[in-house]
């Protein structure tokens, strides 16, 4: 694709993390960027460069507007889990984009999906997304990332890992995962917005490596300068901390999916594709270590001087 013209993206979920992320890396690299939100202006997260739209993915003439004059999309979807919401909001996207004439549209699953059917919702609304998405007939690029690095830098995870070298997550420690950065997320999206010859594609997407539990402690042990351990943290206890403030709905569907990996049936389902998508999108996603180095971990020091 030229890279003279910018494109007219819009991205669903960009007043999220991961969209958020994505909306950041395109208007830094001169595209045009439109978002959906329901939030006051004093409450939106900062995008320079976007745009926006009043409505939600519930409101078919929103995003409609949304995807009007765009000529790419880039979508995640928000974090509910009920069957039939998920189904209706991916059909009013498609619906929209087939409208619109979108040339391409990029689908970020928000997580790897087991090849069989599972009973977890957080796996099988998104395969459902995916469907509805492909089954409109635009160009689609279907992105699967495992888990993010962006997670560990929070008020769950820095004070721990800062003060007592604790790094604690609900994935059991033997299981290998690809981990990556909402950053690196961007960069896939970015490439699979433009590369030529993906259309039609699904990558699991991830990290430089995989990485055991220890294998990740050891890497951010090095980023840290420090001496780090794992502790592979209960599912149940992640999904109540996680409810208290995402509620209890959301906080059960993302916490399927750690319930379903410590059950062991898919081990490797978070872990690297071998290098295919890195290879076919052309990115290349930095290291653990340095990624821990770039992050601000004095915000979470509680050492006053």
């Amino acid at each position: 694709m030229s890279d003279q013209i910018p494109m007219r993206v819009a991205v669903v979920g960009a007043t999220g993390f991961q969209g958020g992320a994505v909306a950041r890396l395109l208007a830094e690299r001169g595209q045009r960027v439109r978002t959906l939100t329901r939030a006051a202006e004093a409450d939106r997260p900062p995008l320079p460069g976007a745009s926006f739209v009043g409505g939600d993915l519930d409101d078919p003439p929103a995003v409609r507007r949304l995807m009007e004059g765009a000529t790419h999309a880039a979508v995640v979807m928000p974090l509910v889990y009920g069957t039939e919401q998920v189904r209706r909001y991916a059909r009013n996207v498609a619906e929209a984009a087939r409208e619109a004439g979108i040339k391409r549209l990029v689908y970020n699953a928000n997580t790897r999906i087991p090849q069989q059917s599972t009973n977890v919702a957080a796996f099988e609304t998104r395969r459902i997304a995916e469907e509805e998405l492909r089954a409109s007939g635009v160009p689609l690029v279907v992105l699967r990332p495992p888990v993010y690095l962006d997670n560990l830098f929070s008020p769950w995870n820095g004070p721990a890992l800062v003060s007592e070298g604790v790094l604690a997550y609900p994935l059991p420690g033997d299981s290998s995962a690809a981990w990556i950065s909402h950053r690196d997320l961007a960069e896939a999206v970015f490439a699979a917005l433009t590369v030529d010859g993906v259309e039609g594609e699904t990558f699991d997407i991830g990290g430089a490596e995989s990485l055991t539990g220890d294998e990740l402690a050891s890497a951010f042990g090095t980023g840290l300068g420090r001496d780090v351990r794992y502790l592979s943290l209960p599912p149940t206890v992640f999904e109540q901390a996680l409810s208290q403030v995402a509620g209890a709905e959301a906080a059960a569907g993302v916490a399927g999916i750690y319930h379903y990996m410590a059950t062991g049936e898919d081990p490797l389902l978070m872990a690297g594709d071998g290098g295919r998508a890195a290879d076919a999108l052309a990115v290349k996603p930095a290291p653990v270590d340095e990624w821990v180095t770039r992050q601000p971990w004095q915000v979470w020091s509680t050492d006053a001087g």
